[in-house]
């Protein structure tokens, strides 16, 4: 690729972390194996007070590292965004892994040359170190979870300019998670919708669209993997956890993508996923279209997406108001031994 930049605008790689030296050390190495300048590069850890290797191995990279004290990852992303000093924001999960060496390079230039976008999304891909399970949640469903799949309106390809593509979502809906797992945006347009002070990271893209950015960039083929769980069981615990996080933050601020004219409502998402036949047709077209067997997970995913569900509003109702909560409910996230 032709460097367009005389001289690099500097980018603030931003992670939230609590106990992850299990994925920390892959996710780091991928930012470091990047192309970008390393010198215009900062890592900020939000750590929640880990009591693991984790703070050991983000210094091992030069990461800053932050104490957040939140009582969820958000808080912790607004922490990073106040001490954040790029021009360009790229927020990554300790269970991510830049997929392309030249990713953060291409998104940050084509971020330049577009100045409509909101923002850089990256592809979910899959990887050796998944499980077929894990690659099933992100490669094939992109989102992790049935529930919120069914309810994500399809984004529409608008054009492609070599590796840059434009998207976009249907009219009349803003029904798309979009901001995490890779995402790049102008910092810039973070400070233009007070994101340090109310972050989430799918609202942030929310309010971009709804000020008229309704297109997004991903870059061809690039991404991240994403190590999200490796089994069912501990899918059903994440989903656990996910939801008292969700519960949380919308007490702080009651904004949600899946208000926003989704394809399918909520209430349907869950009866569909609790019964046989729509799942079982969605595996078998899957299976048919793509040549590919994991969409059978999808079989055992659905029932088990509601079972976290309610599992976690029923854990939020006992014991919400809980600072050590979130804490305690952290899965443990590993990546597969490959020979």
């Amino acid at each position: 690729m032709a460097r367009v930049f005389e001289d690099f605008p500097r980018v603030s790689v931003i992670i939230p972390t609590l106990n992850v030296e299990a994925i920390l050390e892959n996710c780091l190495a991928a930012i470091a194996r990047q192309t970008y300048p390393q010198d215009k590069i900062e890592i900020i850890l939000a750590d929640a007070l880990s009591t693991d290797r984790t703070r050991e191995i983000g210094a091992k990279f030069g990461a800053t590292i932050l104490d957040d004290h939140g009582k969820n990852m958000e808080e912790g992303k607004r922490l990073a965004l106040r001490h954040a000093t790029g021009d360009y924001i790229l927020f990554v999960d300790a269970d991510n892994e830049i997929t392309h060496a030249d990713y953060l390079e291409l998104a940050v230039a084509a971020l330049a040359n577009h100045p409509p976008a909101l923002g850089v999304e990256g592809y979910y891909l899959a990887s050796p170190r998944m499980s077929s399970f894990c690659a099933y949640l992100t490669a094939l469903l992109h989102i992790s979870d049935p529930i919120c799949w069914l309810m994500s309106a399809n984004p529409r390809l608008v054009a492609r300019d070599g590796e840059t593509e434009r998207w976009t979502l249907p009219a009349g809906t803003y029904a798309y998670p979009l901001g995490a797992n890779g995402f790049v945006y102008r910092h810039a347009d973070l400070k233009s919708v007070a994101a340090d002070e109310k972050f989430q990271d799918t609202h942030v893209a929310l309010f971009l669209m709804k000020n008229g950015r309704r297109e997004w960039l991903r870059m061809r083929g690039r991404g991240v993997h994403h190590y999200f769980v490796q089994t069912l069981w501990k899918f059903v615990q994440k989903r656990r956890r996910a939801t008292v996080h969700f519960l949380r933050v919308q007490e702080e601020m009651p904004v949600n993508w899946m208000r926003e004219k989704p394809p399918v409502p909520l209430w349907l998402a869950a009866v569909y996923c609790v019964t046989f036949f729509g799942p079982l047709w969605h595996a078998l077209r899957g299976l048919l279209r793509d040549g590919d067997a994991r969409w059978l997970w999808h079989l055992a995913a659905c029932p088990a997406s509601v079972l976290g569900n309610v599992w976690g509003v029923w854990t939020y109702r006992r014991r919400g108001r809980d600072k050590k909560l979130i804490a305690e409910l952290q899965v443990k996230q590993t990546l597969k031994k490959t020979p």
